[in-house]
């Protein structure tokens, strides 16, 4: 047979199949979901809780938070922040009661009880799952005695049928009781047992009755009576308050008080699904517009829409400027728009980066790595690159509710304190310790320097000079300019310290900068050297491991340090009360005042200011508040982080919120545009490929020629 044909034939084919390849050879997602309503996105690490009751990760809300419902939610697009119902017919009803249950007025300010009605919306139906499925008499099809029983099923996708059933008031009790149960290890059982009537003893009652069961029995709680809980109809429900806590509106919003019924959680006790992780926290059940199909930790996240998600509908209301920007295009139509979500292991941020470059990853962050490229910082501000700019890249730039700072360990000798030497030398330090820069170096920009704990957006943060931190910055043609170094020798000799050294001894200042081993790169640690040495101080940097830092900062055994904090809820108190005596670090070990910093006055106006609602006379407490802890000074340098997200333009209704994380539903995209995008920016370069099937076809024709002539000569001798 004639060999030259057949290596032709070889080549053509191999033509063709360039030519039938899609357009985009490199994309990552399966050609299934080419074309289809679809938002990429990734993650870095498995979700460690995704049960709501313990989840208090902001990577695990993420997930979760579009799974479950808790009563309330954010209005996602107008700020200042404002709460809306979810699953409610309207906001909770307020209502404030003396000791024997007899209604006050709503002007009480110090009540015996705040009990809070709650109505639920008819019809509200669960996503579709295996603990709802029923036999025709009404029993559980999944009902099984034995880990034998069960031992074929190794993922949630192995239970062939499936139900639901619709919310009721019975679905949120059970969950408080969750959060009761010590076996849950809620994040929030101290905090709200200080207020739910009746928590702290069913966590008590809930402990006994279990110490005689199985690690893994189920234990129905509705066996259990919590004084502050009533059901009233399936539709309509009470939680009882002691005293007074006008913040417990925010948590409502929580996932912490999303419903779980107790036939998930009798379905997730049964023998043998606990041991292969088929439980609440590896598989959510919510009733949320969306419901997680897959959870493959080790490669990808899936949510696909919710096929019995209740009616909600676009705003059609938002912020100023919501309109010219595209944000009400949706105004009004039914949520949601996508289909699904699909989270992607990337543990690397290069080769995530590179793949929303390529269209594959619809939004970003921007890491360190790649900034110069995404963003150009100049005198008027920040502005995207023109590479990004080409591709129609669109940058959100927000504040963030938070504030990273520089805190005195008020129990130290020699940066604690609260005379005036003391005081003096923390205000000398932090006007060396130049913020602004650090920003500008470290940050890329993205921050601004703080006056306060609180942050822009969050009501009691104070503008322009009224808010200016006179000790540290005078206000020169409208803006705040740090005072100079001499400004801080000054204070520094006032303190007892001239040029760095002890007056009395001689002996030269040592100041000790206590953090982990792993905080900071060696730039950064020796630009911290630099600040401190302007002034004429050492500073000695004690790192070590995180478990051996929480130690040392649970027993006050710091002398500086740098904290942060990021909002749970948008209210002043979320703030302020890190400075709060009763918070100290060192007399409890989550202690969010880790300065250990008391003022009676200031813990006055706190108690204060926290049972008062937005009004002026809440701000002028907060503002006397503010000038106790800028005399004192117990936080040095602070500031507030900026969130930069990279989105390319066929997503739609994008709109970072800062609290919540209830944003997927909201979301848009246009299809046809990403794969438009997508086939120009990844045109495969063929040249290549031809050049080396040339070549091969040069070599190989001689050989195949010089083979058939001696086959011939073989044939004809």
């Amino acid at each position: 047979m004639n060999s030259l044909p057949q290596i032709a034939l070889l080549i053509a084919s191999a033509w063709l199949l360039i030519g039938c390849q899609p357009s985009t050879w490199n994309n990552p997602h399966t050609e299934v979901e080419h074309g289809k309503s679809v938002l990429y996105s990734n993650f870095s690490e498995r979700p460690k809780h995704l049960d709501p009751a313990r989840s208090f990760s902001s990577d695990e809300s993420n997930f979760i938070d579009q799974i479950y419902e808790p009563p309330l939610q954010y209005h996602y697009l107008k700020r200042p922040y404002e709460l809306e119902p979810a699953t409610l017919t309207s906001m909770p009803k307020l209502s404030y009661l003396d000791k024997d249950g007899n209604k006050l007025p709503d002007s009480e300010k110090s009540p015996a009880y705040s009990l809070y009605e709650f109505e639920i919306k008819p019809g509200i139906q669960y996503q579709p799952h295996p603990s709802f499925a029923k036999n025709s008499d009404g029993s559980f099809i999944y009902d099984f005695k034995s880990p034998e029983q069960s031992a074929k099923y190794k993922t949630l996708n192995d239970f062939e049928y499936t139900g639901t059933k619709e919310l009721i008031s019975d679905d949120y009790l059970y969950q408080i009781k969750r959060l009761a149960d010590p076996k849950r290890l809620a994040p929030l059982r101290g905090l709200l047992s200080q207020y739910i009537e009746g928590m702290g003893e069913l966590t008590k009652e809930v402990a006994a009755k279990r110490k005689a069961m199985g690690a893994n029995d189920w234990l129905d709680l509705r066996q259990f009576h919590m004084k502050g809980l009533k059901k009233i109809d399936d539709h309509h429900f009470s939680i009882r308050l002691k005293g007074k806590y006008p913040q417990f509106k925010y948590w409502l919003a929580f996932h912490f008080f999303a419903p779980v019924s107790w036939q998930v959680d009798r379905f997730y006790h049964l023998p043998g699904l606990p041991e292969r992780n088929i439980s609440l926290d590896w598989y959510p059940v919510g009733t949320g517009a969306y419901m997680m199909s897959e959870n493959n930790p080790n490669a990808q996240i899936v949510l696909e829409r919710n096929p019995n998600f209740r009616e909600e509908y676009y705003p059609t209301q938002g912020a100023p400027g919501d309109e010219e920007l595209g944000l009400l295009k949706d105004a009004g139509k039914r949520l949601p728009f996508i289909d699904k979500y699909v989270f992607r292991l990337e543990k690397e941020a290069i080769p995530t980066w590179t793949k929303f470059l390529q269209g594959y990853y619809d939004r970003s962050g921007i890491s360190s790595d790649s900034f110069d490229q995404a963003v150009s910082v100049q005198s008027e501000g920040i502005s995207l690159s023109d590479e990004m700019q080409e591709k129609n890249i669109v940058l959100q730039q927000v504040v963030r509710p938070s504030t990273y700072y520089m805190g005195f360990n008020m129990l130290d000798p020699v940066v604690g304190g609260y005379g005036e030497k003391a005081r003096k030398l923390r205000q000398a330090i932090t006007i060396a310790y130049d913020t602004e820069e650090y920003i500008k170096i470290f940050m890329n920009g993205r921050g601004e320097t703080a006056m306060s704990p609180i942050p822009p957006g969050i009501f009691g943060y104070q503008q322009g000079e009224a808010g200016n931190l006179k000790s540290i910055f005078d206000w020169v043609d409208g803006k705040p300019k740090r005072k100079t170094l001499d400004d801080a020798r000054e204070l520094l000799a006032q303190a007892g310290y001239p040029g760095g050294r002890n007056a009395k001894t001689g002996e030269p200042l040592i100041i000790n900068l206590d953090t982990t081993a792993s905080s900071g790169s060696k730039a950064m640690l020796s630009w911290k050297k630099n600040q401190f040495k302007k002034i004429g101080l050492q500073l000695n940097i004690r790192g070590t491991d995180y478990n051996r830092f929480k130690a040392k900062m649970e027993t006050a055994n710091v002398q500086i340090y740098f904290w942060g904090w990021l909002a749970d809820y948008p209210d002043p108190e979320n703030f302020l009360f890190l400075l709060y005596g009763p918070n100290a670090q060192v007399d409890s070990k989550s202690g969010v005042n880790s300065a250990n910093y008391k003022n009676s006055e200031y813990d006055a106006l706190f108690e204060k200011m926290r049972l008062q609602n937005d009004t002026p006379e809440r701000a002028q407490t907060i503002a006397k508040m503010l000038k106790i802890i800028q005399r004192d000074s117990p936080w040095g340098t602070s500031f507030h982080t900026y969130d930069f997200v990279l989105g390319h333009s066929w997503v739609g209704n994008d709109k970072i919120h800062g609290i919540s994380k209830v944003s997927l539903k909201y979301r848009n995209i246009d299809v046809d545009k990403r794969m438009a995008a997508q086939a120009k920016w990844n045109q495969p370069n063929v040249w290549p490929l031809i050049v080396v099937l040339i070549v091969l076809l040069l070599l190989i024709i001689p050989g195949v020629r010089s083979y058939q002539r001696s086959q011939k000569r073989t044939i004809g001798g």
